[in-house]
């Protein structure tokens, strides 16, 4: 069993509340969990109003495999979601 693992820092210039920032960030971890069923949640900087932390996380049996999808989703941020990636770090266990 590999568990594969991203961590991310996202900074979202434009948000002007807590609550502006939670809606981006919802926003963010929904469609990157109905593109790529992982596990994703926001890990640190809640109280931040310009940054969050996000992990997400995928059980497989490859470490080629779950590192290809996490490429994949700090790519999708890259493109997809409104803010800047920061401090990117990915990460396989074999268990």
């Amino acid at each position: 069993m590999v568990v594969s693992m991203v961590q991310f820092i996202l900074e979202i210039p434009d948000v002007t509340s807590i609550k502006d920032k939670r809606k981006v960030i919802k926003s963010a971890k929904d469609r990157i969990f109905r593109k790529f069923r992982v596990s994703i949640a926001e890990v640190d900087l809640q109280d931040s109003l310009k940054f969050s932390q996000l992990g997400a996380a995928l059980v497989s049996n490859s470490k080629t495999f779950g590192e290809e999808v996490m490429n994949k989703i700090i790519n999708f941020v890259e493109d997809e979601v409104d803010g800047r990636l920061q401090d990117v770090s990915i990460h396989s266990e074999i268990f």
